[in-house]
């Protein structure tokens, strides 16, 4: 079992940043992939960062990729999500997931752990 509280969402305008942190607990001793995920109201759950915390190996859709960037403190247990230039699209409720299985999806498939979101909205 892993828990996972999200945290560092707010309000900013639109070329702004946030940094939000996604805190591990529970069985967090071997590798695992995390993922941030968003989803806005009338729109499908997407993944907008991967990590694998037994490397450096991270991922992005090119949707993000260049204005997000996800990183780890392995001694924190902690994964962070920064983001720069961001713009209205990029708002709704971001969630961290853990994956142990061998493969995963954009989609969250894959991703058996979740937290319970934390609000980013983006105003113009």
């Amino acid at each position: 079992q892993v828990q996972l509280v999200e945290s560092g969402g707010g309000s900013v305008q639109a070329g702004g940043s946030l940094r939000l942190s996604c805190a591990a607990s529970g069985s967090t001793y071997s590798g695992y992939f995390v993922g941030w995920f968003r989803q806005s109201p009338g729109k499908e759950r997407e993944g907008v960062a991967n990590i694998w915390t037994g490397g450096s190996l991270t991922y992005y859709p090119d949707s993000v990729k260049g204005r997000f960037t996800i990183s780890q403190d392995n001694a924190k247990n902690t994964v962070y999500l920064q983001m720069n230039s961001l713009k209205p699209e990029d708002t709704g409720m971001y969630y961290c997931a853990a994956s142990f299985a061998s493969r995963w999806y954009w989609d969250g498939r894959g991703f058996d752990y979740w937290g319970q979101g934390t609000q980013v909205t983006v105003s113009s």
